[in-house]
This record gives C-alpha cells, sequence and structure tokens, in this order.
C-alpha cells in the first residue's frame, strides 16, 4: 500500500494567515536541515527593513522612558519580540507600534528590577552608558531628561510618545493600550508635573 505523506497542520485561528500548502516552496519541508521557507524570507526582509527605520527612535525612546544604560540592548530585545511573534502579526503596519510597547514594558520591568537590586545593592562599577545613548542624552536637554525620570512611568511614556516621537493621541494610546482619553490624562498631568519640575530646577 502506498504510504501518503502526512497532511500539513493548518495554523492556529488567531495567526490571521492560512499555513502553505506542503507542495510549494513556501512551506517548510520536514526532513531537510536548513531549508528555509520564502514565509521566513520575507518575515527576516521586514524585520530587517523595520530595524534600519525605527532602531534609532526605539533607542530614544528607551532612553527617554528610564532604561539606565541598556537601551540599546533593550531595543534590540523589542526587535527579537516581533521576529518571534511575527506570524500572528495580523496587520504588519502595526509592528512600529508593537516595538514601541514592548520597549515601554521592557523598560517598565527594568525599572522595578532596579529599585530591588538598589535595596540589596552588590558592590560593582558604575553603569556606564553606551556612546548611543550619551548622544542622545546630548541632543535632548539633559535637565529635561532628568525632570523626566521623575515623573510617574505612566506619565512619562505619554509626554515622550505624544512630543518627542511626535505620535498621534491614537497612536501613544495603541502603544501604551490604553484609551486616547488616558492619554490626554496622563500627558495633561506630566506635562503640568515637568513644567513644575523645571521650575524648581530654576
Amino acid at each position: 500500500m502506498t504510504q501518503h505523506p502526512a497532511p500539513v497542520p493548518a495554523a492556529p485561528p488567531d495567526v490571521g494567515t492560512p499555513a502553505p500548502d506542503a507542495g510549494t516552496p513556501s512551506a517548510r519541508r520536514p526532513g531537510l536541515p536548513g531549508w528555509i521557507g520564502l514565509r521566513d524570507l520575507e518575515r527576516e526582509a521586514a524585520v530587517t527593513a523595520l530595524f534600519d527605520r525605527h532602531h534609532t527612535e526605539l533607542v530614544r525612546l528607551a532612553v527617554l522612558v528610564g532604561a539606565q544604560g541598556d537601551a540599546e540592548d533593550i531595543a534590540s530585545e523589542a526587535f527579537c519580540e516581533l521576529y518571534l511573534r511575527w506570524p500572528r502579526l495580523r496587520d504588519p503596519a502595526a509592528a512600529p507600534a508593537y516595538l514601541r510597547s514592548v520597549v515601554c514594558n521592557l523598560v517598565r520591568m527594568r525599572l522595578r528590577h532596579l529599585q530591588v537590586v538598589r535595596r540589596h545593592p552588590e558592590p560593582g562599577l558604575p553603569d556606564a552608558g553606551s556612546a548611543e545613548q550619551e548622544v542622545v542624552l546630548r541632543e535632548d536637554h539633559r535637565e529635561v531628561v532628568d525632570a523626566l525620570r521623575g515623573l510617574p512611568d505612566r506619565q512619562r511614556e505619554a509626554l515622550v510618545l505624544r512630543y518627542w516621537l511626535d505620535l498621534s493621541e491614537a497612536e501613544v494610546a495603541a502603544t501604551m493600550g490604553i484609551s486616547c482619553g488616558a492619554v490626554k490624562s496622563h500627558t495633561a498631568r506630566g506635562m503640568a508635573a515637568l513644567t513644575k519640575a523645571l521650575k524648581e530646577r530654576r
């Protein structure tokens, strides 16, 4: 009796893209290690293009929302997350918002970790910022950056996304995972607190 190959399983319903037919070159063929499907090549090309276009912007975002010395690592980690989740991304146009959201979340996690570490300090060398991070801080007024770091996380993120990255309220809302009304509230409160902090420094 002729043995027929097992059918290729269908993609999970939340991926949004049907699985390729097993007979097409875009399918990943079992038994051929090293085979790179066309879909994998398309994903790599798309993520590479996004990296070239948005990497510096994401490093800037990480620095301004509170990253300390590891802004480039955070930006790179965001691209790794995007690469892994690319098959589940229904709309490639949403990729920049996804990257910004990941950066904000990673910075929040780092800041919480730093709070724990500071409660239990270990001897070591002071954290030195990267050359790219230093450029970002030179480009932006250090006094404003220092004042920004004193704001609550959500206010700081709303101000940076809205005014430094020049995103619309809808884009900020998508990045932060909140409503446009909440963006307006965080932005207004953050701007008031930032203005007050800057006046106190002068």
